[in-house]
């Protein structure tokens, strides 16, 4: 496994894994690692969940997951599919199944057709003999179909035998590990044997990704750390059960941080809880975001504005950084498709003279406010160059104005 080198600032090579293919999109070994979320409609209202769907792709989740509990929602998947169709959304869809996949993937065979992965709960999937012949099952279904499947542990659902049989092995030992030690051992066993399970049922070994996700930042640090080092499957990473608001934005980033650092994720998803009315969309912008921070991945414009001190009392630069932020990211799309690498534009909105010409300066383009009770003047900088000075009580507009200026003839236009 690979180890943070402190001298060199930067992310480390990849964890060398094996490479999935999810409808177009390739996952593991050297590939960029996937933005992935997760709808919460009810699946049988075809209508509404495609709907979230389109808003999670438009937002920038590569692949998104939906429940299939039952029969209705299993009926439901072949219309999700139509009507995202006709919304023009192209996303790969994953069922997740848990209790009685194999009995609806079987049932339903255009479900198991238009889905592009099956994810797989082996702590759930069914109790005893009864719990090889099912998964045996779904398996078997993944390959007539042609689909991967995401083997999923989780802590809250862990399969009991092989934390049974950890336990026992455990009390053998002349220095038993302690019980959180245990726990890990067993997340990560249930993981390695499942796709052991699955390859001797005939899946081919890169049609497997796996995850062990717990709700700890700590141990879900150490539980893939072990199975980087003991599988060379692609690996998704996510700390369960996160949180609403902040507490699940930075859990969620800390652990995640810590592992995609060490070159260990090949997918990723943020597993917040929504405020009442919010978004559910926050999840894609926060998982992008730490891509985008630590250098792995570009996908909009980022804004660096300072916090404010006592030289920024108005919330003038507050508001316009804000302000900005939204207009690039909403401008987004259209960019996108009109120009090659304008993910990658740095901007700065700054407070006061004091760090602003500075980082402005290091920013493509930024302006600096000039502070509380100074000469309402903001200088704006392009590429470390001072190009405008401008004032009264149009500064915003006439900034994003010079942002779209700057992106026209920086950035190379594509061919139609």
């Amino acid at each position: 496994m690979a180890l943070f080198d402190p001298f060199g600032g930067k992310p480390l090579s990849r964890h060398r894994t094996r490479q999935v293919r999810v409808a177009g999109i390739r996952i593991g070994s050297d590939s960029p690692i996937v933005v992935q979320s997760m709808t919460n409609t009810d699946t049988a209202d075809h209508i509404a969940t495609a709907i979230q769907i389109a808003q999670l792709a438009r937002a920038g989740s590569e692949i998104v997951r939906i429940t299939v509990n039952n029969e209705e929602s299993a009926a439901a998947v072949p219309r999700i599919r139509e009507q995202l169709l006709k919304m023009n959304v192209d996303v790969p869809l994953v069922g997740d199944f848990h209790y009685n996949g194999h009995r609806l993937l079987t049932a339903y065979p255009e479900c198991a057709s238009v889905l592009d992965k099956y994810r797989i709960n082996p702590g759930n999937v069914g109790a005893g003999q009864k719990r090889d012949l099912q998964f045996a099952s779904i398996i078997e279904l993944a390959c007539k179909h042609d689909k991967p499947v995401r083997i999923g542990v989780n802590w809250g659902s862990l399969d009991q035998s092989v934390l049974a049989r950890i336990m026992d092995t455990n009390a053998q030992r002349a220095e038993p590990l302690d019980a959180m030690a245990v726990m890990r051992e067993a997340l990560v066993t249930s993981a390695l044997e499942s796709a052991a399970l699955a390859e001797s049922c005939g899946m081919a070994g890169d049609r497997i990704i796996l995850s062990a996700k717990v709700s700890s930042v700590q141990d879900l640090i150490a539980v893939y750390r072990m199975l980087a080092d003991r599988c060379d499957y692609p690996l998704h990473l996510g700390l369960t059960e996160a949180g609403m608001g902040s507490k699940g934005i930075v859990s969620s980033t800390a652990a995640l941080s810590v592992l995609l650092q060490e070159g260990i994720g090949d997918t990723i998803r943020v597993s917040l809880t929504p405020e009442p009315g919010g978004a559910r969309t926050q999840e894609v912008v926060v998982a992008q975001e730490i891509l985008q921070s630590m250098g792995l991945r570009a996908f909009t414009p980022m804004v660096t504005a300072c916090p404010g001190c006592g030289r920024t009392t108005s919330s003038f630069f507050q508001e316009l950084a804000q302000s900005v932020q939204s207009y690039v990211r909403d401008k987004m799309p259209e960019w996108k498709k009109r120009y090659d690498g304008v993910e990658n534009l740095t901007l700065a909105v700054m407070g006061c003279v004091v760090n602003g010409p500075g980082e402005s300066k290091h920013a493509n383009i930024g302006i600096s406010l000039p502070g509380t009770g100074e000469t309402p003047a903001a200088p704006v900088f392009e590429d470390g160059q001072k190009t405008v000075t401008l004032r009264g009580d149009n500064i915003a507009q006439e900034f994003i104005a010079l942002i779209d200026a700057y992106v026209a003839r920086k950035y190379t236009k594509k061919s139609s």
